[in-house]
């Protein structure tokens, strides 16, 4: 598994390394493509690789109403950068003193003296620093000085769109699941612990496991067919999921309810995974709990046949 770290005091069998500095949110095909050539230096030099990466997020640290917007936590990002070959990864508190950093300390202090970096792979529009004061070139202008190369792959383009973090988030708030599992190349998931909640599930005839979905980008409020992995168990359980604000009974806080086929036990406290498969159909409001369970239904026999 990768090695983490939470500051630059990295071992010395680390160093010396091929590092990729970005937020990696989700890990895309776009993302994916730049891992590869990775590989094919760590191939070519015998070097390894880590991931200079921030929590919280530079862009939710300076907007803190910007509660709604990871793809993927830091658990589950840990995990799909290890099946990227990622040897290490540097997930570095990002606070008020680390944001004052200027970007020539930066580069000398962690860069050269900690990490003592000999490729650096970064997209062409990167930043850091203090208000983003250094860029690509600065990098560049400071290879001979501190004995590193940049490296600025260019970005993946898919119907003459960008694979980026921001075009799967405005996929996804629009309910385009298809086009947005496709440039993650993989279903998109959530995972959380399950909580109690007021059974409303299970007084209609579909109990749920209810999931606070934390700081995830809000997808479309709605229904979708998804497949549920527990910890420790390698068996998907197929189900369909509500997220939203349920309407019908005045909800205001956003959830996470998944109702599971087949299935029987108790899942409060258990952690799940639940990826998306299908979106089926909006959030809506009905006047009468037997129009609800109606339009129930004829969602399960949509969820059901989702492959």
């Amino acid at each position: 598994m990768v090695k983490l770290y939470k500051n630059f005091n990295i071992n010395k069998n680390h160093k010396q390394s091929i590092i990729l500095i970005g937020n990696f949110d989700g890990v895309h095909l776009g993302h994916q493509k730049l891992f590869n050539l990775a590989q094919s230096y760590k191939k070519k030099y015998n070097l390894k690789i880590g991931v200079i990466n921030f929590d919280p997020m530079p862009k939710m640290f300076f907007n803190r109403f910007l509660t709604n917007f990871r793809l993927s936590s830091i658990d589950q990002k840990l995990i799909l950068l290890n099946n990227q070959g990622v040897d290490f990864v540097i997930t570095k508190k990002f606070d008020k003193i680390f944001s004052k950093t200027k970007s020539v300390n930066f580069i000398k202090t962690i860069l050269s003296q900690k990490l003592n970096a000999r490729f650096i792979f970064v997209s062409n529009n990167f930043r850091f620093g203090n208000k983003r004061e250094g860029d690509v070139n600065l990098l560049i202008q400071n290879e001979k000085r501190f004995n590193f190369k940049v490296v600025k792959p260019k970005p993946l383009l898919l119907k003459r769109k960008i694979v980026s973090s921001s075009l799967i988030r405005s996929y996804l708030e629009k309910g385009f699941l298809k086009e947005a599992n496709k440039l993650l190349n993989r279903n998109w998931s959530i995972e959380g612990i399950v909580q109690k909640g007021r059974k409303i599930g299970k007084k209609i005839g579909f109990p749920t496991c209810n999931i606070d979905i934390g700081d995830y980008v809000l997808a479309k409020p709605g229904v979708y067919a998804v497949k549920v992995l527990r910890k420790n168990n390698a068996k998907y359980i197929k189900g369909i999921a509500n997220l939203g604000y349920r309407p019908t009974f005045n909800q205001k806080k956003i959830l996470l309810e998944v109702h599971l086929f087949n299935f029987s036990g108790n899942l409060y406290n258990k952690y799940l995974s639940v990826e998306f498969l299908k979106f089926i159909r909006k959030e809506k409001k009905f006047k009468n709990v037997n129009q609800l369970k109606k339009q129930i239904k004829n969602d399960l026999s949509i969820a059901k046949k989702t492959k």
